[in-house]
């Protein structure tokens, strides 16, 4: 079973950038989507960008394309999140999930605890 450590989260003042890091562990990412997502208090859990581990093939919203990139390293199992530019819009708990594309449903199964970043005006 897969378990996904999230970690690089701080407290930036706008127009700087972070760096989120995701470690997965317990099993493999094959076949896998592997994704972002952010919630504020008070809001609907957003997905910010997510990418198939296998092809590479990567997906964003639109509120950070153009800022955000995320990548992996296939071989340590460790996804990233470049973030740049970042807004006050973007302060969030940031959290890392995993579904296996195999399965009938949609959901993503596999959670990490999620790592906060607030970007001060």
């Amino acid at each position: 079973q897969l378990q996904l450590l999230e970690s690089g989260g701080g407290s930036v003042q706008s127009g700087n950038s972070l760096r989120l890091s995701c470690a997965a562990s317990g099993g493999t990412l094959t076949g896998y989507q592997i994704a972002w997502f952010r919630q504020a208090p008070g809001k609907e859990r957003q997905l910010v960008a997510g990418i198939r581990w296998s092809s590479d093939m990567t997906y964003y919203a639109d509120s950070v394309k153009g800022r955000f990139t995320i990548s992996k390293d296939g071989r340590k199992k460790l996804l990233y999140l470049q973030m740049n530019s970042l807004r006050p819009e973007d302060t969030a708990k940031y959290y890392c999930a995993a579904r296996n594309m195999a399965m009938t449903t949609t959901q993503y199964e596999y959670w990490g605890q999620g790592t906060q970043v607030t970007v001060s005006s």
